[in-house]
């Protein structure tokens, strides 16, 4: 097994798919590392306590983090297809949407901005939904500099509404009441 150190990035920089190397400080290294970040935020809220459909949609949602994160590390102008990495779907967004849906059916409607916690798993899900608003925004900035599929943009937009309905959803289950600051509403 070869060693886990290669010493090629010690100058600044790292490969993409295919070789190319660019500095670690890119828009889409940053893009690409941010996505991996969020998956390991959902790795961790994977570890605690989850009702079933709950662990099943983030284990879905982890594969295809996996797969934009993929997507990104290709160079502009790299065909997916070349490389085995599948496409972010319409149809993995509209799926999102459907999840969202069904957990809303069960919580009361959102009256108020309600503050990040509750259970361990709820908090988790919450630190979920600010890196995947974070990993959107460096989306957004690459695509301004770079060709990007906008269904990835679309479907990271869509998971960070996923994991705000997901952590009213388990504090609900769990018993949580949702706190509130002190004014607004939604």
């Amino acid at each position: 097994m070869p060693k886990i150190y290669t010493r090629t990035g010690d100058d600044g920089t790292t490969g993409l798919i295919g070789g190319k190397r660019v500095t670690k400080g890119a828009l889409r290294i940053e893009a690409y590392g941010t996505a991996d970040e969020l998956n390991a935020v959902l790795g961790v809220a994977r570890s605690q306590t989850l009702p079933g459909r709950v662990d099943q949609i983030l284990r879905e949602v982890q594969d295809e983090l996996f797969t934009v994160g993929a997507l990104l590390a290709l160079p502009e102008g790299a065909e997916p297809g070349k490389w085995e990495i599948p496409a972010i779907t319409d149809e993995a967004v509209s799926r999102l949407e459907r999840e969202i849906d069904e957990c809303e059916k069960e919580l009361e409607p959102l009256r108020k901005f309600i503050l990040p916690g509750g259970s361990a798993a709820g908090a988790f899900l919450h630190l979920a939904r600010t890196v995947a608003r974070r990993t959107e925004r460096c989306c957004v900035a690459l695509a301004r500099e770079e060709s990007l599929d906008p269904r990835i943009i679309r479907y990271l937009n869509r998971l960070s509404d996923l994991f705000f309905v997901l952590a009213r959803y388990v504090n609900h289950l769990a018993g949580c009441p949702e706190s509130h600051p002190p004014f607004g509403k939604p």
